[in-house]
């Protein structure tokens, strides 16, 4: 028994002995070769080169957006007058704005007045007075132009506008060059203006005189309106044109504003309190207070405030 436990000791002296040996090769191969890794480190310090490559983008070139501000400044001052227009309703438009409406439509005109003997300066003079140079509401809702209502013998399209009654029938056109033409055929159609035609086809003065006698406009003050527009933007030199005259430009006058008008106005037949005031910017109200009136009644002749 003594000799097989002896055995069995050395028996396992000589297994652990063997297990031990391959744990320490192992170790020993794990040697810092990882370390060769760190001198990699000193070769990025090229990253200076990028430094270099980047200083010449920071020379702010593209800065030399030096807009030429103060030749547009004294360009735009220069025809930023306001002027105020009749229109359907009361508006404000520059210089500006007036010169590109008659730049836009003085063809129209030109061609209107070879067919029609209606001058061109009286057209264009019409037209932005009426129109407010296209801003007006009845010019760009309706392509309307000289607020033509709608009278009988219309059957085109219409728009309600408030004028010298309230939601009246205005004609409306699906271009401004129809509302021109019709225009033109509006005053070479009725018997009324008939005396026009008799007169010198570029004597603007007598053709804006004689349109407010034949009942054109109610405005006291429309062939003064519409003689001051003309001379202004020298829009009888289109009349020169057609005709194959000279022209000989007057001296520009200011546009009469349409707050201008007389302080009185005289009724006449069809004025109503509502018609006056649309006509004239002023409240129902206000008419009543200046003229103590108590109700809205008037009566043909009457001579009321409107300012």
């Amino acid at each position: 028994m003594i000799k097989r436990f002896i055995l069995l000791v050395f028996a396992f002296f000589l297994f652990s002995c063997s297990t031990n040996k391959p744990v320490v090769r192992t170790t020993k191969t794990v040697h810092t070769k990882p370390r060769t890794t760190v001198a990699t480190k000193p070769r990025t310090t090229p990253t200076s080169t990028t430094a270099t490559k980047t200083s010449p983008v920071q020379t702010t070139k593209p800065v030399v957006a030096k807009t030429t501000e103060k030749p547009q400044e004294t360009n735009n001052t220069r025809d930023n007058q306001t002027v105020i227009l009749e229109a359907t309703t009361k508006v404000k438009v520059t210089t500006e704005m007036v010169l590109a409406y008659i730049e836009k439509y003085k063809s129209v005109a030109k061609e209107n007045m070879i067919k029609s003997g209606i001058p061109a300066s009286i057209t264009l003079g019409q037209a932005i007075l009426e129109s407010g140079a296209g801003t007006g509401p009845l010019s760009v809702q309706a392509n309307n132009h000289f607020g033509i209502k709608c009278h009988k013998e219309w059957t085109g399209p219409s728009i309600s506008h408030d004028d010298d009654e309230s939601g009246e029938c205005f004609r409306k056109y699906d271009d401004p060059s129809l509302s021109f033409r019709d225009h033109s055929f509006f005053l070479t159609s009725r018997p009324r203006y008939a005396e026009l035609f008799k007169l010198e086809k570029d004597d603007y003065k007598s053709w804006a005189k004689g349109l407010k006698m034949a009942g054109y406009a109610t405005d006291p003050k429309y062939p003064d309106k519409l003689i001051g527009l003309i001379e202004r933007y020298g829009l009888q030199r289109f009349d020169a044109e057609v005709l194959g005259k000279e022209f000989v430009p007057v001296a520009k006058t200011e546009p009469i504003a349409y707050s201008e008008v007389s302080e009185k106005y005289v009724v006449t037949k069809g004025d109503t309190l509502y018609s006056i005031s649309k006509k004239f910017n002023i409240s129902i109200e206000d008419l009543k207070k200046k003229n103590n009136l108590v109700d809205n009644s008037l009566s043909l002749g009457q001579t009321i405030i409107v300012k």
